[in-house]
């Protein structure tokens, strides 16, 4: 690990993408604090901040894996301008939730749906997609249904998971992405919609 340390961004990159996962947990010490303060500047909410830090850097690993890095700008950069953007798409969603047009108002506010009981049909077909859903995890490898696990029913961050199965976040974040590959094509087989 120290050889690795002493190697530049770029070189790091390069031995990444020819496969060598210790050259991204090199690069995530490099830069974990600088975008995660970058972040959090952004947001406020740590919660939220923790949230886009993970999705950041699962954007990284995909980009880098697909060979989607461009090696003219600076590595660090390249991670804060994917930060920016995901805190402004997080930033417009919460204004959107938050905002309301006059006509959602324009009957009796218990009369919206939007503030009833889902009807006992939606909640039927949500509990039936909900026990797929289960079924599906099922047939997903081992390590990847402890990650969705880990992740999801017990709310734990990628640095979390990493530390209790003593794995790196590199390994954590590339075994959840292709456990969600993999439940995409199986939800997709059977048609499923997970839409509120």
């Amino acid at each position: 690990m120290n050889k690795l340390n002493t190697m530049t961004d770029h070189e790091l990159v390069a031995l990444y993408e020819n496969g060598n996962d210790s050259a991204f947990d090199v690069l995530l010490a490099r830069y974990q604090e600088y975008v995660y303060s970058y972040i959090l500047f952004l947001i406020h909410k740590r919660e939220d901040a923790d949230d886009i830090f993970q999705e950041t850097f699962t954007r990284a690993i995909i980009a880098l894996r697909e060979h989607r890095y461009q090696t003219t700008g600076k590595f660090g950069a390249w991670l804060i301008r994917i930060a920016h953007n995901l805190a402004i798409d997080h930033t417009r969603s919460c204004t959107t939730d938050l905002c309301s047009s006059h006509d959602a108002f324009s009957s009796h506010v218990l009369n919206n749906l939007r503030y009833s009981e889902k009807c006992q049909e939606s909640q039927l077909i949500e509990q039936q997609n909900m026990e797929t859903l289960r079924q599906m995890l099922s047939y997903l490898p081992e390590n990847q249904q402890e990650i969705i696990y880990m992740r999801f029913y017990k709310d734990l961050s990628f640095r979390e998971i990493a530390e209790k199965k003593g794995i790196s976040i590199n390994t954590a974040l590339g075994r959840m992405r292709y456990a969600l590959i993999n439940l995409r094509k199986m939800i997709q087989c059977h048609q499923i919609s997970l839409a509120g």
